[in-house]
């Protein structure tokens, strides 16, 4: 049965997708600064097992999960979608241990890019992809390197992110606030254990480091995927993965804030076409809902 909503909840639902958009990805790149200087003490695979696991201690303390009546199908929905993100930030975090974090969330981004394509069905709706995608191709500035293992993390990142973006909605549409989510980070947090329990001592030992696991949760899991699984309620599939297109601007905003890294024109010029597309993308929204209004 859902939950009934909090205030906090309903003030969520009444802000803009894209600022919320905006939040989430700044806070999310944080934590990822965040992470990138635990690789120092501990391997990827093991930050980011405790990331979902502080995360997932976080909701469930907060959401009280286990007080529901949960069905099969409810709890396949958020295993899948919990093995799925877990995966997509395993690849994730091994990428950005290889290849600069900029770079590796503009390649990632392909994934939302190919699934936007698959559901485009509106000239407008083309427009708005193709600005999205030529911004996000300036702020790349692809190049193939010599890290080409760090390449095949961040593809499998991308695929996954697919996944992430198509299996989300679906525990979103499980309407029960955040214990979704919750669940399906547990999950997650199993499927993560093989891989990074094995190094994850010295982050145990250590209070300080234990304690920005808990920040590198809160910030890249709890914050922004739970202001993801409001906006999945609200917009389409389609437009979800169209607004993703913030999140290389979100990264390059960060990155200038917390590694001095001054944009370029080129990478302004990237930012305002990815502004651009989400523009017009909601100017497909304002007027499909005129056009839906009684007279």
């Amino acid at each position: 049965m859902p939950r009934p909503r909090s205030a906090a909840a309903g003030a969520i639902d009444q802000a803009s997708p894209e600022a919320l958009f905006a939040v989430a990805g700044i806070v999310q790149y944080v934590g990822a600064v965040v992470a990138v200087k635990l690789f120092e003490d501990a391997p990827p695979e093991s930050v980011v097992w405790l990331r979902a696991l502080t995360a997932a201690t976080i909701l469930a303390v907060t959401t009280r999960w286990w007080r529901q009546a949960w069905s099969r199908d409810d709890l396949g929905r958020a295993a899948l979608f919990g093995a799925t993100t877990a995966l997509m930030n395993l690849c994730f975090y091994l990428a950005i241990d290889r290849i600069p974090l900029g770079k590796s969330v503009v390649i990632e981004f392909i994934g939302p890019i190919a699934l936007a394509a698959a559901l485009t069905r509106s000239l407008r709706n083309s427009l708005a992809l193709a600005l999205a995608a030529a911004g996000v191709v300036l702020l790349s500035g692809v190049e193939i390197d010599s890290e080409p293992l760090g390449l095949v993390f961040i593809a499998g990142a991308s695929l996954t992110w697919a996944g992430y973006i198509v299996l989300g909605r679906r525990v979103a549409g499980l309407q029960r606030g955040l214990s979704g989510l919750t669940v399906s980070l547990l999950f997650g947090s199993l499927v993560l254990a093989p891989f990074g329990a094995h190094g994850a001592g010295p982050l145990f030992s250590s209070p300080r480091l234990l304690l920005l696991c808990f920040v590198v949760g809160l910030l890249s899991t709890v914050v922004p995927y739970g202001l993801d699984q409001f906006v999945m309620r609200r917009i389409p599939t389609r437009r979800f993965a169209v607004l993703l297109a913030l999140l290389p601007v979100s990264a390059m905003v960060v990155g200038y804030l917390a590694l001095g890294q001054r944009p370029s024109a080129v990478d302004l010029a990237g930012a305002a076409l990815v502004i651009g597309g989400v523009v017009v993308q909601e100017r497909e929204q304002i007027d499909a809902a005129g056009a839906d209004a009684p007279a």
